[in-house]
């Protein structure tokens, strides 16, 4: 299973615990950065299978998940939607201020929030929470500033060997994946 890249004990592994928020940024965490633009002007982008099963394994595990983005876009909107990811706040500018109304909203403090983020726009929330964390083709001032440096870059992986993480820490993955984990169906079964 990929991991972060430093395996942090002590601190990080221990503010992991503490953790019931988890809030993404969208562009190079949930995707790989990659806007997609047809003739007619409308934006895609690429999302990861796997992420968003990790998103199930965070919900199983009783946490709540958010999206803050600087950009905004519809097939954001309607990702979240499937992935049953609320509150979503696209086109911030600020996202220090953003974090905050987040927490605000959902009656969470600082410490029990995780933000990943990927370039210098989120250096600021990521400053704001509990635990930081960031895919592994982050930009080099956020790979430095961050908790957590996961193994797989951004919309390849990142969100999934967050959540893994911090599920591990917290002695929840197992309860979360069981239903995947227990009774496994054998070639010719069904």
């Amino acid at each position: 299973m990929p991991g972060p890249q430093s395996a942090p004990h002590g601190e990080p592994a221990r503010r992991a615990q503490e953790i019931t928020l988890l809030v993404l940024d969208v562009d190079g965490v949930m995707t790989d950065g990659a806007i997609l633009l047809d003739d007619h002007g409308v934006e895609g982008r690429h999302f990861y299978v796997r992420d968003g099963i990790a998103m199930n394994l965070w919900r199983r595990a009783g946490h709540r998940a958010a999206i803050l983005s600087g950009r905004s876009a519809p097939v954001v909107t309607r990702r979240a939607a499937e992935l049953r990811i609320h509150p979503v706040l696209q086109g911030v500018s600020d996202k220090a201020a953003a974090f905050r109304t987040i927490l605000s909203q959902l009656s969470v403090s600082p410490e029990h929030a995780c933000f990943m983020g990927d370039d210098l726009v989120d250096l600021p929330a990521l400053r704001l929470a509990g635990l930081s964390a960031c895919p592994a083709d982050a930009v080099a001032e956020v790979r430095q500033a961050v908790d957590l440096v996961v193994d797989s870059p951004g919309g390849r992986g990142a969100v999934r060997d967050l959540v893994e993480w911090i599920l591990r820490q917290q002695g929840r993955f197992e309860a979360a994946a069981a239903d995947y984990l227990v009774n496994p169906i054998r070639p010719g079964e069904s």
